[in-house]
């Protein structure tokens, strides 16, 4: 969990703007929800690992003894969890207001959540999520508005360039089922196949013998990640989707993710699709339940956001299956790739004034000044003015002036800083 000092909370909240703005634009409406959920929702079995690093609070007013006789047994310690991700609230969120919400609710939610990690880089305990979620719709239209809104918020940000690698749990399913590997072996199967990009397809058949996997479906697998294959560029589209599965993957989901590509391409009124098909991309969380994004970027190895299809989490709450999906931009990731910048729409000055300089007089000159537009700091005048300067234009501060008793607003003299 981190401070952060002015120009780096200036530089995070010109990033939340431009994203802000991108999801506004393409018709999403932003809610708030509370940054503590019920344990037991938090701890349903659907938000994979990350219940695991869940923030739990101790129920109010227990007594000792009866804290030591529950040591065990955390549901009968806590009631309220910090959030560890923006979708679980939304599910309960939608569940309670159905009512009052369109029959299609396109939501934004932008703010942080908590896991309990072990501090690295790139690993905070406290973070900000940006999420953008559809709930009611269950056709490709869906997941190409996501594609196509956070492709376009990516460009605005500067980060041009970006593509999006998309997969079908469905797809997944149906392609270790054609392995010969048991309904109860697959999830640890996926497990195995995330780590594809560390270990190789060689280390990949390993670990799954290792596990005590089928030993016919382990074979299997392993043929056909070694299987010949032609160097050829294919768009994405339904021949590259499957000549990257084995044989008689399901019309309806190629013919669903093919949909998907259509539709981006039409809005970004472009021939080559910014979409990618990998059958080995897992996203591990429990609540997928059809197609899964990651958002990739030339100028990193690692993915800068995900998302998939959660069609049953909502039911849980509501009594019946309502369609959803959704799509996660990595702010911290994506404000660590961005220069600082300034914000063009506004100057910012720094007056330094004489000590004795009447207070009215002084303020009156910054009122003047603000009333133009711009953004004013007071500073004493300094024996070293060149290390006040320097501080000011590390704080985003982009010109300064110097005024003394009697100056008016039209003798002040703006110089640029730097």
């Amino acid at each position: 969990m981190r401070d952060f000092l002015p120009a780096e909370k200036a530089r995070r909240e010109r990033v939340l703007a431009v994203i802000r703005e991108r999801y506004r634009a393409h018709g999403f409406d932003e809610i708030e929800t509370p940054v503590m959920e019920e344990y037991a929702r938090l701890h349903a079995g659907i938000g994979g690992d990350n219940e695991k690093l869940a923030f739990n609070v101790l129920k109010r007013g227990l007594e000792p003894d009866a804290i030591r006789a529950a040591a065990d047994d955390p549901a009968a310690l806590t009631d309220l969890g910090l959030r560890y991700d923006l979708t679980v609230p939304l599910a309960r969120f939608y569940a309670s207001h159905r009512g009052e919400l369109p029959g299609v609710f396109r939501s934004v939610q932008i703010a942080p959540v908590w896991r309990a990690e072990r501090p690295q880089k790139g690993r905070y305990r406290q973070f900000v999520q940006c999420d953008i979620d559809i709930v009611g719709d269950a056709s490709a239209r869906a997941e190409a508005e996501l594609a196509t809104a956070t492709l376009d918020t990516l460009d605005a940000l500067g980060l041009e360039g970006g593509s999006i690698r998309i997969n079908d749990r469905r797809v997944l399913d149906w392609m270790l089922a054609s392995f010969g590997f048991t309904e109860d072996e697959r999830p640890g199967v996926l497990i195995t196949i995330d780590k594809l990009d560390k270990l190789g397809p060689q280390g990949i058949v390993d670990e799954l013998a290792g596990r005590g996997a089928s030993p016919e479906a382990v074979e299997a697998f392993r043929a056909f990640l070694f299987r010949p294959q032609t160097r050829e560029y294919n768009p994405f589209g339904e021949r590259q989707i499957r000549k990257a599965l084995p044989e008689g993957a399901p019309d309806e989901i190629v013919a669903h993710l093919v949909g998907i590509g259509e539709a981006v391409a039409a809005a970004r009124d472009a021939d080559d699709i910014p979409l990618v098909f990998d059958p080995f991309l897992v996203r591990g969380m429990g609540y997928y339940t059809g197609t899964i994004f990651e958002l990739a970027h030339p100028s990193v190895s690692y993915s800068l956001g995900g998302g998939g299809r959660y069609d049953g989490m909502i039911g849980r709450f509501l009594g019946q299956d309502v369609p959803a999906v959704g799509f996660s931009i990595g702010f911290e990731r994506i404000v660590d790739l961005l220069e600082a910048g300034v914000d063009a729409a506004a100057s910012a000055v720094v007056l330094v004034h004489d000590r004795d300089m009447p207070t009215r007089e002084l303020l009156a000159l910054k009122a003047a000044l603000v009333a133009e537009g711009s953004r004013v700091r007071l500073e004493h005048r300094t024996k070293n003015l060149k290390a006040l300067l320097e501080r000011a234009e590390a704080d985003g501060y982009t010109a300064f002036a110097t005024v003394s008793a009697g100056v008016a607003r039209d003798d002040i003299e703006i110089k640029p800083l730097g």
